[in-house]
């Protein structure tokens, strides 16, 4: 599986929404909300054999009241 950390930047007064929403999809290992530029970080794991855009597209990143997402990739270093 390969791991990847999602953040979610949500229009406002729409966070609880969003994260309802994404725990509704059950699709993350582990979210949380966060201070900075984005509201949310959820951790992911992603089956081997898919492509992550695509999974993360199918799964996440069509509901509603989320702005922007930044996604970071994880590599094995040690």
């Amino acid at each position: 599986m390969i791991c990847v950390f999602v953040q979610f930047r949500c229009t406002p007064g729409k966070t609880y929404e969003v994260a309802t929403a994404i725990y509704d999809r059950e699709v993350v290992s582990e979210l949380y909300s966060t201070s900075g530029e984005y509201d949310l970080i959820a951790k992911i794991y992603i089956p081997d054999d898919a492509d992550v855009g695509h999974y993360l597209s199918e799964r996440l990143f069509d509901i509603s009241g989320i702005v922007r997402t930044l996604t970071t990739m994880t590599f094995k270093a040690f």
